[in-house]
């Protein structure tokens, strides 16, 4: 049986964590971020990691800890790259119930601008529109739920999440 998490995935800058933390707040859940957990755990940013490392050492480190999580009401932020291992993925689907957060690549590619400082697993070569069709495929698989999220501010894609959730009986 799945536990009551609420765990977001999705590209990158399409708000996982912004709306995470407000729609904890808003559900009374508490809230994780994924990457900070990472941050922490490798006592360096993201970036520094991936540049040091390699893609393949960071996705290792990722998917360890995201094994790790072991919670309940809780809204989780995950990084974009999250579900990309089976075995994190498979964690996460019995942590909680997934929620997508599709938002179409022209806007992502608008909203990350510091793909260099970022942290997003990607190799050499790869821009972020190879990135988006490599991984999509992959959060439609997993996702219990999908929110598309353009068009909208902030206040009404957590309005809608929260919607989605509660309707979803996750928090109930």
């Amino acid at each position: 049986m799945k536990k009551d998490n609420v765990i977001l995935i999705g590209m990158p800058g399409c708000g996982k964590s912004t709306l995470g933390i407000v729609a904890a707040k808003m559900l009374c859940m508490d809230f994780v971020d994924v990457d900070l957990i990472i941050q922490k755990k490798i006592e360096m940013s993201l970036q520094e990691y991936i540049d040091r490392y390699g893609v393949d050492a960071f996705l290792k480190v990722e998917a360890e800890t995201v094994c790790e999580l072991d919670m309940s009401n809780t809204v989780i932020a995950t990084g974009g790259s999250a579900v990309l291992r089976e075995e994190a993925a498979e964690h996460l689907t019995r942590l909680g119930h997934i929620v997508y957060l599709r938002l179409p690549c022209e806007e992502i590619e608008h909203r990350v601008t510091n793909l260099s400082r970022r942290g997003v697993a990607m190799r050499a070569g790869e821009s972020l529109r190879d990135v988006y069709n490599l991984r999509a495929p992959i959060y439609e698989k997993y996702a219990d739920l999908t929110l598309d999220i353009d068009g909208n501010d902030i206040a009404e894609n957590c309005r809608i999440l929260t919607e989605l959730i509660k309707k979803a009986n996750i928090n109930a």
